[in-house]
């Protein structure tokens, strides 16, 4: 049985200001229709003989990974939830054992959620020799042949032939300097390490026996405390925290006498850049890839996108990044993309809000978009899904009025429940219990309208919610 294993766990803060800690970058489209993370699943199920994924995700995305999933129409996949990020090698771990549970032979498929394939035959055809490889008792990575001198990457070197295009690992190496990157593709002998593997559950996990007893103990642990909570498996915090912080690589890869490398080009990309998405996107005739209200003028070679619906216009520029949200742009050279993640750690640690959340915050039920706020008030046009509900609550410092512009809502206000149609409103005192229901089969849309001494989200108090987020 070859089981795909998904893991996304990851921030993506380099595609800061699109991808945040509560929208990463693998649940947005960014090159196609679906998501980074529903193109991987796609991917990995058309697999000749591929059974139902596993997905490891953050606890905070499992509602986007489910929804996601269901988009698609996967509704047989494990989802594995983190209570705290741990890298990959203690991920793979729960992944595995979870694998194990459904087949003692099971072969795993690891593969991260936000990377982009644009040749998907060369992609299953390196699987298929990955697979052979797996059978044996190897475990596999997959060598992504290197077209440039890239800095961003890490290397591994091949070594000795084994079958079929495959080779046994001389050696893991770090992110090179850029002279020490030019001798390795002059060379031939190294490829990109993608951070995709394939090997039988059973063997990573002896290998982390092995090399990293405490990770694996702590995996077991994770998992046997478990809580299954709606369609999530949910690890348990104590146990998976006390797994060490360390990747694959770290843990096994680079101590195994059983590491093997298939060589594969299958336009990848992992986009850890707004710069990585420039080489892989399409591009007019001056080099530029734009998206939203553009106009260039004497404009080349430059990522353009404005996510806002406000018009972004250039004039005279090279090599740029220009990037607009509802509440950040960023502009930057394109060669200096990469230090995007130092503009997210400067908000994080001033206390702001824009490394975390967007504007319009994504929610089980639905949306909020936080329109406007001042002192003492704040305005959200809030948009409810078909048959979706809000949880009963309370707040301890805030009076709501709500206004509906568009459907018909059914209000919970302590005793009393009624049904609000557009251009009809009401308020809900503080301290009051209430709740927020569509029954019906178009979306919701009010505005709410808040009033108080503290306006922040956390002054939720959730006495029922279909999500169990009480």
């Amino acid at each position: 049985m070859l089981i795909p294993l998904i893991l996304s766990g990851g921030s993506g803060t380099r595609l800061w200001p699109i991808s945040r800690r509560n929208l990463p970058k693998q649940f947005l489209s960014l090159a196609g229709k679906e998501t980074l993370f529903q193109q991987t699943v796609q991917r990995s199920v058309a697999l000749p003989e591929a059974s139902a994924p596993i997905v490891v995700a953050a606890d905070d995305h499992r509602f986007l990974a489910a929804e996601q999933l269901q988009e698609l129409g996967v509704t047989n996949a494990n989802i594995l939830l983190e209570p705290v990020a741990r890298n990959t090698a203690p991920a793979i771990a729960v992944g595995a054992l979870q694998a194990l549970d459904r087949d003692l032979d099971a072969l795993i498929l690891v593969l991260p959620a936000d990377h982009l394939i644009g040749d998907t035959e060369a992609f299953t055809s390196a699987v298929t020799r990955a697979r052979s490889l797996a059978e044996q008792g190897w475990l596999v990575t997959f060598g992504i042949r290197p077209d440039r001198a890239e800095t961003g990457f890490g290397y591994i070197r091949r070594g000795d032939a084994l079958e079929g295009d495959t080779f046994k690992v001389e050696q893991f190496v770090e992110k090179p300097r850029l002279d020490v990157a030019k001798t390795y593709l002059a060379s031939g002998e190294y490829d990109w390490n993608s951070g995709m593997f394939l090997f039988r559950a059973s063997r990573y996990l002896d290998e982390l026996q092995h090399h990293a007893p405490a990770m694996l103990e702590a995996a077991k642990a994770a998992l046997k405390k478990a809580n299954t909570d709606l369609d999530f498996v949910r690890l348990d915090a104590e146990a998976f925290a006390a797994a060490p912080n360390d990747s694959i690589d770290y843990a096994v890869m680079e101590k195994t006498s059983h590491a093997a490398i298939v060589p594969i080009s299958c336009g990848w990309s992992d986009i850890g850049s707004w710069d990585a998405l420039w080489l892989a996107a399409d591009k007019d005739a001056n080099g530029n890839h734009v998206e939203g209200d553009v106009i260039t003028l004497d404009t080349e070679g430059s990522l353009i996108h404005s996510h806002d619906r406000h018009l972004v216009a250039t004039i005279g520029l090279k090599d740029v990044v220009v990037v607009t949200t509802p509440d950040a742009t960023l502009v930057a050279r394109r060669d200096a993309s990469q230090e995007v993640k130092k503009v997210v750690d400067q908000l994080k640690a001033s206390g702001r809000s824009e490394h975390d959340l967007h504007r319009v915050v994504r929610r089980p039920w639905g949306s909020y978009d936080s329109l406007e706020s001042g002192d003492r008030f704040q305005v959200k046009r809030i948009v409810v899904k078909p048959g979706a509900a809000l949880s009963l609550q309370m707040h301890h410092h805030r009076a709501e009025h709500w206004i509906v512009v568009k459907g018909v809502a059914e209000v919970t206000c302590d005793e009393k429940v009624f049904l609000l149609a557009e251009n009809e409103s009401t308020y809900l005192p503080l301290g009051s219990r209430h709740r927020l229901r569509n029954p019906g089969k178009v979306p919701v849309e009010l505005i709410e309208v808040q009033s108080g001494s503290y306006l922040g989200e956390d002054d939720i108090i959730r006495f029922d919610d279909v999500y169990g987020r009480t």
